[in-house]
């Protein structure tokens, strides 16, 4: 009984000690954990909208209509671009796409407040190595300074703004990017589109 107890009193103290440890663990990395996340985000809001001084984060307003519209994406962060004087330059919209072929594909989007897509910068994805991944080298830079309402995938070569030449045998991935940059700039048209006249 005696060991029993024992026991059951070193294993009490390990316990405890462990949770006393793991506890100052969280406390010392939380803050450099959170300093590398906000690095993080600055790069990315940097990638597609180098001219900026400055991203503030904004509120995401529901709208059940592009909700309803875009049900295999959404809006995960949105920051206003502000120039140094203060001024707005547009928005950088942080997505997620349910369409992939490997599942959830991640990505920024910068647009100007006259409507130019920036740019997109690939945040996270799980695509196919070789074919999916080819994204951040052969598709991205197609949506880089167009301006269009939204955008369509072809095969053997784009021919207009609004056309993205789909990456050879992996065309799930070309519809995924493709369908999210879509539902972005109809989200930007919803809710910032007059923000320019508006500041």
């Amino acid at each position: 009984m005696k060991s029993i107890v024992k026991d059951a009193m070193i294993l009490f103290l390990i316990t405890a000690v462990a949770g006393v440890l793991l506890a100052v663990v969280n406390e010392v990395t939380k803050e450099p954990i959170q300093r590398q996340k906000e690095a993080q985000v600055e790069a990315a809001c940097r990638e597609v909208f180098p001219d900026a001084a400055a991203f503030n984060p904004a509120e995401i307003p529901e709208h059940n209509d592009w909700t309803a519209q875009y049900p295999k994406d959404t809006i995960d962060q949105v920051y206003e671009a502000c120039a140094q004087d203060g001024s707005y330059l547009g928005v950088v919209i942080n997505m997620t796409n349910k369409e992939g072929y490997g599942g959830n594909i991640k990505f920024s989007m910068g647009v100007r407040s006259d409507g130019t897509l920036n740019g997109v910068s690939i945040l996270e994805t799980s695509e196919t190595p070789g074919l999916g991944l080819q994204a951040e080298d052969v598709l991205i830079p197609q949506f880089a300074n167009r301006q269009v309402e939204s955008f369509k995938y072809v095969k053997g070569g784009a021919s207009a703004d609004n056309e993205v030449d789909a990456i050879s045998s992996a065309t799930i991935t070309t519809n995924a990017f493709v369908n999210g940059v879509n539902a972005g700039l109809a989200y930007y048209r919803l809710v910032y589109d007059n923000a320019a006249g508006e500041e």
